[in-house]
C-alpha cells in the first residue's frame, strides 16, 4: 500500500501535468474564464479582418462558447509589420492566454518562439508545417501547434494551370509576392516544373515594402510580362488588395489571386483556400483544447476544397471568354 508520502509525491507530479498540458482545462476547473491570444500578422481593419473575427467567434459560439462572457479573446495584429510579430506573440505568452492562435505562416514561426507549453492553433499554414518543423506530422503532431494547412505547396502550380487555361495567350508570367513572405522550395520547384509542362517563362517580382507595388507592376511590363500569378501575402500585398487589382486592370494584365477578396475589388480570378471558412475551423481546436485535448495528439487538418471564383466583367474587359469548364469548376462567380 503506498506511503501518504508517495500518494503526495503522485499527485503533486499529476498537478503539474495537468498545469503544462492542459492550461484550458485548469481555467474551467477553477471557474476562471479562460483566455485565448490571436496572432495576425495584417492590418486590424479592412475586410479580411472583419470576416476573419467574425468566423472565428462564431465557430466558438457554434461549438459552446460566448466570446466575452464565458471565454475572452485577446487580438493582436502587426499591421503588415514582420518585424512586430515576436514582440506581440511574447506579449499574449506572457499575458498569459490558455490557447494561441496565429494566422499566416509568418505568425505561426513567431507563437512557436514565444512558448513551447501553450497551445497553438495554426489557422492556415501557408507553407509545409512538417518541413517548418512546425509539427512532427500531420497525423500525430507531437508537440504544441496543431490545426491547419492550406496545401499551398501545390497552389501556385494550379493557379498558373488555371491562367493558362483561362488565357491560352499567356507565355511569360510574373510572379508577384513580398520578400518577407517567400515562396517555399517545394512549392517553388513545383511551380516551375508546371511552368515548362505549360511553355510559361516565370518572372519573379519580391517586393520589400509598400512603396514597391506601382513599380513592380511597371517592371512586369517593361519585361514583357503577359500574365501574373499573386502570391499570398499578409505583409505587402493582401492589405492593398485594391490597388493591386487596379495596377493589373491599368497594364491589362490577367491576374490569378489565391483570395477571393481580390476578386470582389475587381481581380480577375481566384484559386485557394476559404478563409473564413479556415478561420472558423480553427474555433474547433481551441474548444477541443480548452477541453482537455493535448495539441500533440490532435491531427493537423487540410482544406478538402478549395474555392474558385471568377469576374465575369473584368474577363470582358480583358478580351476573355470564360471557358466552360472553368464555369462548371467555379464556387462563385461575380457579375
Amino acid at each position: 500500500m503506498p506511503t501518504p508520502r508517495a500518494r503526495g509525491l503522485a499527485l503533486l507530479a499529476l498537478a503539474v501535468l495537468v498545469a503544462a498540458l492542459a492550461p484550458g482545462v485548469r481555467a474551467r476547473s477553477s471557474g476562471r474564464v479562460p483566455t485565448v491570444g490571436v496572432l495576425t500578422a495584417g492590418p486590424a481593419a479592412g475586410r479580411i479582418a472583419v470576416e476573419s473575427r467574425a468566423a472565428f467567434e462564431a465557430g466558438l459560439r457554434e461549438a459552446g462558447w460566448a466570446p466575452g462572457q464565458s471565454i475572452a479573446i485577446e487580438y493582436r495584429y502587426a499591421e503588415g509589420r514582420p518585424e512586430r510579430l515576436e514582440g506581440l506573440a511574447r506579449e499574449l505568452t506572457a499575458f498569459p492566454v490558455d490557447v494561441l492562435v496565429a494566422r499566416s505562416t509568418p505568425a505561426i514561426g513567431a507563437a512557436r518562439r514565444a512558448t513551447a507549453t501553450i497551445p497553438i492553433v495554426m489557422s492556415g499554414s501557408g507553407h509545409d508545417p512538417v518541413h517548418l518543423g512546425f509539427v512532427a506530422s500531420l497525423g500525430r503532431p507531437g508537440g504544441n501547434v496543431t490545426g491547419l494547412s492550406l496545401l499551398n505547396q501545390e497552389l501556385p502550380a494550379k493557379q498558373l494551370e488555371l491562367l493558362k487555361e483561362l488565357d491560352p495567350r499567356v507565355s511569360r508570367v510574373a510572379v508577384l509576392g513580398s520578400r518577407a513572405f517567400a515562396l517555399p522550395d517545394a512549392a517553388r520547384r513545383r511551380l516551375e516544373a508546371a511552368a515548362r509542362a505549360l511553355g510559361v517563362e516565370l518572372h519573379t517580382v519580391d517586393l520589400d515594402d509598400a512603396a514597391d507595388v506601382d513599380e513592380a507592376f511597371a517592371r512586369m511590363a517593361r519585361a514583357g510580362a503577359n500574365g501574373v500569378l499573386v502570391r499570398s501575402d499578409p505583409f505587402v500585398l493582401e492589405p492593398r488588395q485594391p490597388q493591386v487589382v487596379a495596377l493589373a486592370a491599368k497594364h491589362r494584365l490577367p491576374a490569378v489571386y489565391w483570395l477571393d477578396t481580390y476578386v470582389d475589388a475587381g481581380g480577375l480570378v481566384s484559386y485557394g483556400a476559404d478563409l473564413p471558412a479556415v478561420h472558423k475551423r480553427s474555433a474547433y481546436f481551441v474548444d477541443r483544447l480548452l477541453r482537455g485535448a493535448r495539441a500533440a495528439e490532435l491531427p493537423v487538418e487540410e482544406p478538402s476544397t478549395l474555392s474558385l471564383v471568377v469576374h465575369l466583367k473584368t474577363a470582358r474587359a480583358l478580351g476573355l471568354a470564360i471557358p466552360p469548364g472553368v464555369l462548371a469548376r467555379t464556387t462563385r462567380v461575380v457579375q
